[in-house]
């Protein structure tokens, strides 16, 4: 008796010992995982902005700047200024230097920026051998103009050519993402750094609480759990569980058919799990003789299922344009679009729509993830952006207040990379914003080529709210086409798990599409394609369209 109580403890322990172990493991690796992402999406933020900022800002007068302030007179004019507290004598030097509103211009630039993106510092400085020298901070004012501070070790690679990958560190300000981008003159030299750092000082300590909070919530549910097992576990009886294995054997090998008659039947009533286990094993074998029962029924019912999946199918292709020609009382433009989905219904869409009457609109997106739950965020995504597209309006701004929309309800955490386009057909300008997505392909009649447009990609939509996005433009002319696709078109994989890639792509379209309508265009890829793939599974949506713009309007 002692024996079997010795080991009923003891199974206790390893029980609650396992979850316990288990449970934190859990926890702790969900943070580390959540905090991995937080710090990632921080950091391209970072990076982005910091990118921006470098782009946008004026490196010439930069370069200039750096030679002015590197000078005797600059020290003692900002030795005064310091002394003084007073910036006065520093935007006088500025004035003398016919520099102040170039600086003004920038430092301007700078706050707006800073208030905008809710960034902690944001900064401009001059790279030196042994100190960083500031340039720019719209935080501190002109004072902050020439100061020099030694330079850390993480920074110490900015004095070659390197790149300061952004990182998340605990600072005297708190915990901080930060980036580095260099500032380039005109002539390609580095002339300094912008430097963006954004406060995760909060998120730190919330991720930090929850975890806490959640391994003791852990620890105490599982120290009730045990505690439980340890009042209902009494002992160990042999006898029962052999007559009760031997009568589950018996109904398992089906020596007397399933039927109601054959359900095991003892005397077992030791008012623990023992007993617990036997009802179990006796309601398992009603389950196995209802799903004897219902085998039928269940295949007729995946059957139905799999009738709505296709019904559905439909729903969603008729959802996208699929009527060709599209404009047959159109001849300024020639369009075709295709989408090939992974599952029953996908995350892809296309869309193409008149504007008005000399506008055409285009779009191309890929929803994360597959399925029904991507195919509904799709329909969300198409139709905000084609209500929020409208006559004149500027197509970053029409991103930009999707974004912001579809972050609100994004419970899901999805996001939607996405390419909109607006063709005029009178002058050939196409505008144009992108989220993500993948570079078009241009076609110029003119060299007879397709050639990658690489252009820079925004931020996904629904994935930070205001986020702002940049309308760009490029020119048609006649017999230009544009074709556009998603990422299962290039990262389609063969048996020997090979992406079908860029080259593969750019190869097909300039080998066999040179001659061909847009029609003809995507039938030519997609059979490729499939060449490519043979019998492997497709494992993403493969979504393409080509705009040709074939007449001007009023021609």
């Amino acid at each position: 008796m002692e024996k079997r109580r010795k080991l009923n403890v003891e199974l206790i322990k390893f029980l609650i010992g396992s979850m316990l172990v288990v449970g934190v493991l859990m926890l702790l690796g969900s943070s580390l995982v959540n905090n991995r992402q937080y710090r990632k999406l921080y950091n391209d933020k970072a990076l982005e902005i910091a990118k921006t900022v470098s782009d946008q800002v004026n490196g010439d007068f930069i370069e200039e700047l750096c030679k002015e302030i590197d000078t005797e007179e600059f020290e003692q004019i900002q030795e005064k200024a310091v002394a003084s507290d007073d910036e006065q004598p520093i935007i006088d030097w500025l004035k003398a230097k016919g520099m102040y509103q170039n600086y003004e211009r920038i430092n301007e630039y700078l706050h707006s920026i800073q208030a905008d993106m809710n960034i902690e510092y944001l900064y401009i400085q001059m790279i030196q051998d042994h100190s960083s020298v500031y340039l720019f901070d719209p935080s501190s004012g002109y004072l902050t103009l020439g100061y020099k501070e030694e330079l850390s070790e993480r920074f110490d690679k900015l004095k070659g050519n390197e790149r300061l990958e952004p990182t998340v560190s605990r600072t005297e300000f708190g915990w901080l993402s930060s980036a580095g981008e260099p500032v380039l003159s005109s002539d390609g030299e580095k002339c300094a750094v912008a430097f963006v750092d954004i406060d995760m000082t909060e998120i730190v300590r919330n991720t930090i609480r929850f975890t806490v909070l959640m391994v003791c919530l852990c620890i105490l549910i599982i120290l009730a759990a045990g505690m439980d097992i340890s009042r209902k576990i009494k002992k160990r009886i042999s006898r029962p569980i052999e007559l009760l294995t031997e009568a589950t054997h018996k109904f398992g090998n089906g020596e007397e058919g399933y039927d109601e008659n054959n359900i095991v039947d003892l005397d077992i009533h030791t008012r623990d799990e023992i007993e617990e286990l036997y009802h179990a094993t006796q309601s398992m074998q009603k389950s196995i003789i209802n799903y004897m029962d219902n085998l039928t029924r269940v295949t007729a019912e995946k059957e139905r299922i799999g009738a709505e999946l296709n019904v559905a199918t439909q729903i969603q292709a008729s959802m996208l344009p699929c009527i060709f020609p599209a404009f047959p009382d159109r001849d300024e433009m020639d369009i075709y679009a295709t989408m090939t989905p992974a599952k029953e219904v996908g995350g892809d869409f296309y869309d193409f729509f008149m504007v008005d009457d000399r506008h055409m609109a285009i779009v191309m997106a890929d929803v994360s993830g597959k399925g029904v739950p991507a195919a509904l965020f799709m329909v969300i995504g198409k139709t905000l952006i084609k209500d929020h597209t409208q006559p004149g309006r500027d197509l970053g701004e029409v991103f930009t207040e999707v974004n912001n929309i579809l972050c609100e309800s994004n419970e899901n955490g999805m996001f939607i990379t996405a390419f909109e386009g607006v063709l005029d057909l009178v002058t050939g300008e196409f505008r144009y914003v992108n989220a993500g997505h993948e570079m078009p392909f241009v076609y110029r009649r003119e060299t007879n080529t397709y050639e990658a447009y690489k252009i820079r990609a925004g931020f996904v939509l629904a994935g930070i709210e205001d986020i702002v996005y940049k309308e760009q433009k490029l020119q048609l002319n006649i017999g230009d086409k544009i074709f556009q696709y998603t990422d299962g078109v290039t990262e389609a994989t063969d048996k020997d798990r090979q992406l079908y890639g860029m080259d593969r792509l750019d190869h097909v379209l300039n080998q066999q599409c040179l001659s061909s309508n847009p029609e003809e265009t995507l039938k030519l890829v997609k059979a490729d394609i499939d060449a490519f793939v043979g019998d492997n599974d497709q494992f993403d949506d493969i979504t393409m369209l080509c705009l040709e713009y074939t007449k001007k309007m009023g021609d």
